[in-house]
């Protein structure tokens, strides 16, 4: 059986791209799959319980009852994949979390496949907060994502060694289009009936990654 997948997109930065990450993942898995779980741990940002209400729930991580529900519901090898929405807020409360009770080691002993989605910038927060990461995640399970309408021009190399998604910058008439939060990815691939536009393209090449990024978890656990 294969692991049950849980992707875990973070910053330590506000205002990054996570959440837009985040809506992109579960719209491609509700699409793929026809079901997935989603976990939203947010303050003010722009909430990813807001746009997808039907497959999202809020959590916490703020209080010891409040980790153990979460870490509950992530444990669970039932094969529905998990996405996490982790405000930049619990980032470091989360992680510390994390080590503390093996979550890592847990999940696999439990067929469940921990994916970290760090979303970059090119600030002193985010280099700190790396290789945090990096010692307490496998490299296989440690994604960079570029949001190159977010960050212009390379990334800082540190950022540069494992495995990196792209996600390319769109003009700012489309984000302005995407932010609404009637906004669909899915139903704009159903509805639009051509498949050259910009944003039709633009969601096609980030469904792609995406399942990349499932093909490859796949053949680690094979």
């Amino acid at each position: 059986m294969r692991p049950t997948p849980v992707y875990i997109i973070c910053s330590p930065r506000p205002l990054v791209g996570k959440t837009l990450a985040a809506r992109l993942l579960s719209e491609f898995l509700l699409l793929k799959n026809g079901a997935v779980a989603a976990f939203d741990v947010n303050l003010k940002e722009p909430s990813l319980l807001e746009y997808l209400p039907d497959i999202t729930e809020t959590a916490e991580v703020d209080d010891t009852f409040g980790k153990m529900a979460l870490m509950d519901r992530l444990i669970i090898p039932d094969g529905v994949a998990k996405v996490i929405d982790l405000g930049f807020h619990a980032f470091d409360e989360f992680f510390e979390m994390t080590e503390e009770i093996g979550f890592m080691k847990e999940a696999v002993r439990r067929n469940v496949a921990p994916v970290i989605l760090f979303v970059a910038d090119t600030d002193r927060v985010s280099a700190r907060s790396y290789p945090v990461l990096q010692r307490q995640i496998p490299p296989t399970a440690l994604v960079t994502v570029d949001n190159e309408y977010v960050v212009r021009g390379e990334l800082p190399p540190a950022f540069a060694q494992g495995k990196m998604l792209r996600i390319a910058a769109l003009p700012n008439f489309l984000r302005t289009y995407i932010d609404r939060l009637s906004f669909s990815f899915s139903d704009y691939l159903r509805h639009e009936k051509d498949s050259s536009t910009e944003l039709h393209q633009w969601i096609r090449q980030n469904y792609l990654s995406f399942r990349e990024l499932e093909l490859s978890l796949i053949l680690q656990g094979s």
